[in-house]
């Protein structure tokens, strides 16, 4: 059985969506994969209860606690790396992990780090991105599932969304109206991935 590791540091409602995907999809019995673990850094994630009521480990490691972004991504890698299995290595999604994590780490999940973005990538990088989009007059706006680089928000891209930018939208409006797309395009990136697509 492959190990999918979602890593969260909020709400995780895209954790949540890949959740009921892979219990209404079946995929033990389709891809022989399971979410077996669902990590944060930090303690008050609302996420860790929706995978704890689903039957997921879940652990933290509070990045705080750590002397570097180095000693927190080793811990943080040690802690994946318990879900690799010879042959079989761990698929990490982030879904909303707020951290910027270290050459070591990306190089050590290399291929196999996947990234969900809440823009249409390579356009807006890092945070702000729906009030961004607004501001720069976009009439489309959108999400995008990437493989995960050294270089932030970079990346080979495997599934992209889009949606309207509206006349007075605003960066709620608009960000609520993409999340929708990212619970959808995130499945479809992960199954085909599955699927050794």
């Amino acid at each position: 059985m492959k190990n999918i590791v979602i890593l969260i540091s909020g709400g995780g409602s895209n954790m949540a969506a890949l959740v009921r995907a892979a219990e209404c999809e079946q995929w033990g019995t389709r891809y022989g994969a399971k979410i077996a673990v669902v990590l944060s850094n930090k303690a008050e994630a609302k996420g860790l209860e929706f995978a704890r009521s689903q039957g997921i480990a879940t652990a933290v490691l509070d990045h705080k606690a750590y002397a570097s972004r180095e000693a927190f991504d080793a811990a943080l890698a040690d802690a994946i790396g318990a879900y690799d299995r010879p042959g079989q290595p761990a698929l990490v999604l982030l879904a909303g992990f707020m951290r910027i994590l270290t050459p070591a780490f990306v190089e050590r999940f290399a291929g196999r780090l996947i990234n969900i973005h809440p823009s249409l990538l390579p356009a807006f990088t890092g945070l702000h991105t729906h009030q961004r989009a607004i501001e720069a007059g976009c009439k489309f706006a959108g999400a995008t599932v990437h493989r995960v680089t050294t270089e932030l928000d970079h990346g080979s891209i495997l599934e992209q969304a889009v949606v309207p930018v509206l006349p007075n939208d605003s960066p709620a409006a608009l960000a609520a109206r993409v999340l929708t797309q990212e619970h959808l395009i995130y499945r479809r990136a992960v199954v085909r991935l599955l699927q050794g697509n």
